[in-house]
């Protein structure tokens, strides 16, 4: 038995991955105002670990993130806005 329970617990390491969801937001980031803006967004976000993906646009002032729900958050996607200077809300 006592060999059982590190077995178990290395599958359950290699599963826990499994049930991790990838996750998609939209934020709202009205405070960009420039063309540059959305560099600064993007980079920001493309910082936090977890995050595979943002499209951030001008034009509509928003970012869509693509995260890894088991690596980070919406709270964390929006400090790293507000942190680099655009603070973002999540889109309902």
């Amino acid at each position: 038995m006592k060999k059982l329970l590190p077995v178990v617990a290395l599958l359950a390491a290699f599963a826990a991955p499994v049930w991790a969801s990838p996750q998609t937001v939209t934020l709202s980031v009205p405070g960009m105002t420039c063309a540059a803006c959305p560099i600064t967004v993007k980079q920001a976000l493309s910082k936090v670990t977890g995050v595979n993906k943002a499209d951030v646009s001008f034009e509509k002032k928003q970012a869509v993130v693509s995260f890894d729900d088991a690596k980070t958050n919406i709270q964390a996607l929006t400090k790293a806005t507000a942190d680099a200077g655009y603070p973002s809300t999540a889109k309902q």
